[in-house]
């Protein structure tokens, strides 16, 4: 970087941390999303997805990112079981998590006119034995103190226009839907600026009304699989109407992310920009949570956890938590081993700078920052 971009950078940190709620003490949340969802759902789709000659390679999401394996929960567990903070408190991953994924075979067998999923204990049954664990290791985690569950919606599909571009043959979407596979984005069928990942964009506003059935059933599955409701909801790709807000109230979501700077769709193709800050309140009493440190793929492990270490200690000079972003697919080696070992690495030095430097800090996950925020705000 140049040093004009290395300081506007570092300005653009500060700048984020500016207003919203404060303490003195050093609290640390790790906030993982897309835990659930399928994305890439083998090696043998992707090969034969690459083979025919569809544009696979350009996202590290399709590369890397699967349904969580055991093996992927037992090397995070194992690494997070390591570290204990002042108060004996593991580091402890808020999994945002999607709670659903398509029905492939339904939406088949009717001929492509109707949406069918299937909840994410379905899904992991069909993957087998090297997955067969999850579900008891979701709930291991959370007794263990390791792992939180939070909402992520249904499923990381916007139903709507995936199900439209399906009903046109040779089209990405229908190519890789033979490979149980929705992850593309539709670029070819939907035009510029649309894409399948945003489950909660609206083209229209009376899309609202069937985007909060769908977070209604999501809560429902949400506890079964968990066995407690998500008060907390973040929206995939960021991307959420401030009028489905109020809705979600009735559902138990008392939180919901919000970025600095959110893009809200209006439909029609219209946005505006609203800003947000850390326990800033929407007209409904709903208050926003907000992340401040990233903590992503990109980069070695060395430039990784040291801008992570950055964030965080501006975080900490403006007397705010540090809520770090992480996503799941940096976790996980079902399709790629090399790709958890090098995110658990990473993980490893980050843990261990973060005790050294702040040997006070305090472990949290996002209910438990936002009851906190909550009581004093």
């Amino acid at each position: 970087m140049s040093v004009i971009s290395d300081f506007k950078n570092s300005f653009l940190k500060n700048v984020r941390n500016l207003n919203g709620w404060t303490t003195k003490r050093k609290i640390v949340v790790f906030e993982s999303d897309d835990w659930g969802a399928i994305r890439m759902p083998s090696k043998e789709a992707y090969n034969a997805l690459l083979a025919k000659g569809l544009p696979v390679t350009k996202s590290f999401y399709n590369i890397n990112d699967c349904l969580e394996s055991n093996q992927d929960m037992e090397a995070l567990f194992g690494l997070l079981s390591k570290y204990k903070d002042k108060m004996g408190n593991h580091p402890k991953f808020t999994a945002i998590s999607i709670v659903a994924n398509p029905d492939f075979d339904k939406i088949k067998e009717n001929g492509f006119t109707k949406y069918e999923y299937e909840e994410v204990a379905k899904t992991l049954e069909r993957y087998g034995s090297s997955h067969d664990e999850v579900q008891n290791l979701y709930r291991q985690g959370i007794d263990s103190g390791l792992y939180w569950a939070e909402s992520h919606g249904r499923e990381h599909l916007h139903v709507k226009r995936w199900m439209e571009t399906l009903n046109t043959p040779g089209s990405e979407s229908r190519i890789s839907f033979d490979y149980g596979f929705y992850g593309l984005g539709g670029s070819d069928t939907l035009g510029a600026g649309k894409t399948f990942m945003p489950a909660f964009d609206i083209d229209t506003v009376d899309e609202v009304i069937g985007q909060a059935e769908i977070m209604k059933e999501s809560v429902a599955i949400f506890e079964k699989t968990f066995g407690y409701k998500p008060e907390y909801f973040v929206p995939p790709n960021s991307a959420v109407s401030t009028k489905l807000e109020p809705l979600l109230k009735d559902f138990g979501i008392k939180y919901i992310i919000g970025a600095r700077h959110q893009k809200e769709p209006l439909g029609n193709g219209r946005f505006t920009h609203n800003y947000r800050y850390l326990g800033k309140r929407n007209d409904s009493g709903q208050m926003y949570l907000s992340r401040n440190c990233l903590f992503e793929h990109a980069g070695s492990s060395s430039e990784r956890h040291e801008e992570c270490l950055r964030d965080i200690q501006i975080a900490f000079n403006w007397k705010k938590p540090a809520v770090i972003s992480t996503h799941r697919v940096k976790y996980i080696g079902h399709l790629n081993e090399k790709n958890r070992k090098e995110g658990l690495e990473q993980l490893d030095l980050l843990l261990k700078a973060i005790l050294k430097k702040w040997p006070d800090v305090e472990f949290m996950d996002s209910r438990q920052l936002a009851h906190l925020v909550d009581s004093r705000n």
